[in-house]
């Protein structure tokens, strides 16, 4: 083929010709009139016009489908539905439907069940999952929801905690327990969520009612295997025994289920767990423990000298060092770990500096308007508020207070520093942390090593706080059946980021769960729409280029799985 001009009458008008050997000499045997320069630039134009989407549409997808690959792996609508029964007839989605892509979008971009059919049209996950916007009205989600009884709920989360255990591997030898609260915005009338109270607000929302968790989480992962709701006036140290029976079935009903004898399960915990009771409770159950006393319940310990400690080990745990024996520790004898860090120590010298330099300035002030004679209180007012400002232990320990006079225009105040005191206190206190364990066969690096494993549970915590991704607030719900379901789709979110964030880990990815779900989320699916020829406008879908960017999380989360066919 060739491109031919010819002029005629001074115009220039192009063919196309093919030329071809007949009888052995070249030979025309096809001719093609294009037009004029100005014919071939209109049919360029109009071509190249046919071949250009008239809009685009840009959707969520990767961290979508990831979430959803996770879900459909442990089948996690299969297992509410089968502990709820058969959707209704009239149900745009069955109920294990409904809760599970409550929890995807909790991983993704939490919303109110209000606004979560209108995010869903600004992602892919319709066209992977097969459920339309129309679907997702928070009306539907909620008829459904509100047929799950508690009891229900409760089968539910303990299958998806054994669900997890096998399909992931995970190992559930070392758990951690911990507590917290959420702040909530309900009424202080409403009397429809008694679980919902006032109490100690660890968010230093004292104006809200509260809501408290538990959470075991493994050392494996930090994945909560348990989750216990209650009302949030309520300490901490009260809800342990729930959660500890709740464990032991737990562990009981993994040993009947797997038909396998599986490892010893030991449970790490703070101090403010700690009470008689709370000891004798955990001893009479299968779980192993570790855990903390504060310093002033054996205070022989602190008097040991530091040449009678040795460091633990010096490539996982720097300067850590520790020397062990056995006390009576609430009610009976026991392993106990006496460990000192230099960074901890550090750390205390700094904070004391701080809260011993407000003392002071306090106390400054009040010495400062005493003598000028501005005081009006009496010696009993004045004895309660130095007691306070000197509420700290250790402050009571280095500073000394006098007061003198017996009226209000003769009180003085006269305060100093016992340096030697001081001197003493750091020695004595900081940087050291007593352990107790029934791990009798653990080295100290193990017994040191699970308890810093309560990080993975103080995570969990923060994760739930994130605004952003995970988040349990803001909490929306008025009634007790709501915000325990609300509760149970922010738990299931937190053990899916998780578990997301573990398969990540073992494949070389080392992530947070916002950066991981970010690098996901680049991951966009284009929409590109066509002009109509006579029937319906024609759509094309394919990935943005991020899809090569994090080409080993796309393999990690398989999602050309989910990713458009192409055509």
């Amino acid at each position: 083929m060739a491109l031919y001009k010819k002029t005629v009458n001074g115009k220039v008008y192009w063919y196309l010709r093919e030329m071809a050997r007949v009888d052995g000499k070249p030979k025309m045997v096809s001719e093609r009139y294009l037009g004029s320069a100005k014919d071939i630039e209109q049919l360029l134009d109009a071509k190249e016009a046919a071949s250009m989407p008239e809009k685009t549409r840009h959707l969520g997808f990767g961290d979508c489908a990831a979430v959803w690959g996770i879900l459909q792996r442990l089948d996690i609508a299969g297992i509410i539905d089968e502990v709820a029964g058969p959707r209704r007839k009239d149900a745009g989605a069955s109920i294990g439907t409904y809760l599970a892509l409550a929890a995807l979008n909790r991983v993704v971009a939490p919303t109110s069940k209000l606004g979560f059919s209108d995010w869903w049209k600004t992602t892919a996950a319709d066209r992977f999952t097969k459920i339309p916007a129309s679907v997702l009205d928070h009306r539907k989600f909620w008829e459904a929801a509100h047929r799950l009884t508690l009891d229900q709920l409760a089968a539910i989360e303990e299958r998806i905690a054994l669900a997890m255990i096998t399909e992931f591997n995970l190992d559930i030898s070392a758990l951690a327990l911990d507590m917290t609260n959420f702040a909530t915005y309900i009424d202080s009338a409403n009397e429809k969520a008694p679980i919902v109270q006032r109490g100690k607000a660890k968010q230093k929302r004292t104006d809200l009612r509260l809501i408290g968790l538990g959470l075991v989480i493994t050392r494996d992962g930090g994945i909560p295997l348990l989750a216990h709701a209650y009302p949030g006036n309520k300490p901490d140290v009260t809800q342990f025994p729930a959660m500890i029976d709740a464990l032991g079935a737990r562990y009981r009903k993994l040993s009947e289920t797997t038909g396998s004898q599986i490892p010893e399960v030991t449970v790490v915990f703070d101090a403010g767990q700690n009470s008689a009771a709370n000891f004798t409770r955990l001893t009479d159950t299968d779980l192993a423990f570790v855990g903390s006393v504060p310093p002033s319940h054996l205070t022989d310990l602190l008097q040991l000298p530091a040449t009678d400690r040795t460091i633990v080990d010096e490539d996982r745990f720097g300067g850590l060092s520790a020397t062990e024996t056995r006390r009576e520790v609430y009610g009976a004898e026991r392993r106990v770990i006496l460990t000192h860090s230099p960074t901890l120590h550090q750390k205390q010298v700094a904070g004391f500096a701080q809260t011993l330099a407000k003392a002071q300035a306090k106390l400054a002030d009040l010495a400062d308007t005493l003598e000028r004679g501005k005081a009006r209180l009496t010696t009993a007012e004045l004895t309660a508020h130095l007691k306070k400002i000197t509420s700290d232990p250790w402050l009571r320990r280095v500073l000394s207070v006098e007061l003198t006079g017996d009226t209000p225009a003769t009180h003085r105040l006269n305060v100093s520093i016992d340096e030697k005191a001081k001197q003493e206190l750091e020695e004595e206190v900081f940087g050291k942390r007593i352990l107790v364990t029934t791990r009798q066969d653990w080295t100290v690096a193990q017994v040191v090593e699970a308890y810093r494993s309560q990080s993975d549970a103080e995570f969990g915590f923060r994760q739930l706080k994130d605004p952003h991704v995970v988040s349990f607030s803001p909490m929306n719900h008025w009634t007790e059946h709501s915000i325990r379901v609300h509760t149970f789709t922010c738990v299931l979110a937190l053990q899916i980021a998780h578990l997301m964030r573990r398969e990540a880990e073992k494949a070389g990815e080392h992530h947070s769960v916002r950066e991981l779900l970010e690098r996901l989320g680049s991951i966009q699916e284009t929409v590109m729409i066509y002009p109509s020829t006579g029937g319906r406008p024609k759509a094309r879908r394919m990935l943005t280029e991020e899809i090569d960017t994090n080409a080993n999380l796309a393999e990690i989360f398989e999602l050309k799985r989910w990713a458009p066919k192409k055509s």
